[in-house]
């Protein structure tokens, strides 16, 4: 509210009052009048100043007042507001860092990702050729044989085996009985495959690849029960190896018919994780083998030991025997050797009556 506003509402206060004193006092002239009036005038002049002054030194107290709380609030907000601001800045800072890492690690694994792209593409190149494949497959199966049985040369297994009909095998391996000689061949059928599982090809092209991958499947299959089964020379089944696991999963689960022929033609196919459990199973019974024949030996050397121990047993009882009457011998002279000691004694001592009693006693006591 204006200040001037204040001093008129007041002074109209004090007419008003003044007015309503005049009329209930007695009336008095007009000089008496005026004179009332001055000094009314001069005193209200100098209350209005009096009162206008104080009250401009209150309101300018309560104003610096409240202008000092208004700060103190400010401060106090300005300071609260900084420690918030420098939390989320603290916040915001580490969370941009983590964020930049992990665009580090997702940029890391892009390149990854992109060289592991063009490996795949480069491997695709390389598998269309079916010599690759070939080549590709003898490797993973060499691959297995060593980490199942260690170097070629242990004799558990052969590579590149040569067969007395003139084919050469892609291994050989010398299973226990009853199994036998077991030849091993890779096979890698992957174009029809490919297209009778590429979804972007139409429902005839793909069935029309099945067919043909089902008849170049058999092929294979026929192939090394041909020229890897020979009797007398090698077991009655042989492998066929898969270097690619997708291709077993699908013969598997969906083709149980080439199983069933592989299990006439009496062949095993097997993919690289099937191939490692057979040959797994194998190096625990080659292992067994070689422990239970070890064990012949032991129980054949034990058997020769017992004998020995049965003849030192004998001897031993045998030199008892002979130490308990030698220990016998011993005593009987020590005896004999006492008596003798004594009766050089008493000869010494010419105490010959008394030896001689003594004799008489002994002899009396032996009954002679």
């Amino acid at each position: 509210m204006n200040l001037d506003y204040i001093i008129i509402g007041f002074l109209g206060v004090s007419l008003v009052l003044l007015i309503i004193n005049l009329i209930k006092r007695p009336k008095v002239n007009d000089k008496e009048i005026n004179e009332r009036l001055q000094k009314l005038e001069l005193s209200l002049i100098k209350e209005i100043g009096e009162f206008k002054v104080g009250f401009a030194n209150s309101l300018r107290e309560d104003f610096d007042n409240l202008k000092e709380n208004v700060e103190r609030k400010l401060m106090d907000i300005n300071n609260q507001v900084s420690e918030r601001l420098d939390q989320s800045l603290e916040k915001t800072n580490k969370t941009f860092q983590n964020v930049l890492e992990r665009l580090a690690k997702i940029d890391e694994a892009q390149k990854k990702i992109d060289g592991l792209s063009g490996d795949i593409i480069s491997l695709q190149s390389i598998l269309t050729d079916k010599k690759t494949r070939g080549i590709f497959g003898e490797v993973n199966l060499n691959f297995i044989l060593e980490n199942a049985f260690g170097n070629e040369n242990n004799g558990v297994y052969e590579l590149q085996h040569k067969m007395s009909n003139g084919y050469i095998a892609d291994a050989i391996l010398y299973a226990p009985s009853p199994l036998g000689t077991i030849a091993i061949d890779s096979k890698f059928p992957l174009e029809n495959y490919e297209k009778m599982t590429n979804k972007s090809l139409s429902n005839s092209d793909r069935l029309i690849a099945e067919k043909q991958f089902k008849i170049d499947f058999k092929k294979h299959i026929d192939a090394i029960s041909e020229k890897y089964i020979i009797p007398g020379e090698t077991a009655s089944e042989a492998i066929m190896f898969l270097p690619a696991e997708a291709i077993f999963a699908e013969v598997n689960a969906y083709h149980s018919e080439l199983l069933e022929y592989a299990y006439n033609k009496k062949i095993w196919i097997t993919s690289p994780t099937t191939l490692m459990s057979t040959l797994t199973v194998i190096e625990m019974i080659l292992k067994n083998m070689e422990r239970d024949k070890y064990a012949k030996v032991i129980h054949t050397e034990l058997n020769k030991l017992s004998l020995e121990f049965s003849r030192y047993r004998e001897r031993w009882d045998k030199l008892a025997r002979n130490i308990t009457s030698v220990n016998k011998s011993v005593e009987e002279l020590n005896t004999t050797s006492e008596k003798i000691t004594k009766r050089f004694d008493s000869i010494n001592k010419v105490e010959v009556d008394k030896l001689l009693n003594e004799e008489e006693k002994e002899v009396e006591e032996l009954g002679v």
